[in-house]
């Protein structure tokens, strides 16, 4: 397991996989979209891990690209498997880190307690457009 930036912030990215990370302005859209105080940990996992987690927490028999989970109200965990997204990657018309970056968004409005839906939409996209996603 590699860890990055762990120096007792409020923002970790953990990468439990082999594959190099994307260069994104992770923190900086947790920043704007969570605030500062917010702790976040973003953690890169196998298919292997974000299916169990699917199945553990949402009943879903299957891996997805991104999980969000809530600890408290200032606290969360984002996992993102690299593996699921490069494949979503050609449905959404998006380059690869392109499309990290957008899954990253959707999971920090999840955080600050969204649901799917046209709200949901029109903050993501406010917040697409800031950081020109």
């Amino acid at each position: 397991m590699q860890k990055v930036n762990k120096n007792e912030s409020l923002f970790n990215i953990v990468n439990e996989t082999k594959g190099r990370l994307p260069s994104l302005p992770f923190e900086k859209i947790k920043n704007k979209i969570l605030g500062n105080k917010y702790e976040l940990d973003l953690i890169f996992v196998s298919d292997k891990k974000i299916h169990a987690l699917n199945k553990t927490y949402r009943k879903v028999d299957k891996p997805t690209d991104i999980l969000s989970f809530p600890i408290d109200k200032n606290h969360g965990e984002i996992f993102i498997c690299e593996k699921i997204a490069k494949k979503k990657t050609k449905d959404f018309e998006r380059e690869f880190e392109n499309f990290i970056a957008f899954l990253f968004i959707h999971g920090n409005v999840h955080l600050l307690g969204y649901d799917h839906g046209n709200k949901m939409e029109v903050i993501e996209t406010k917040f697409r457009k800031l950081f020109k996603i």
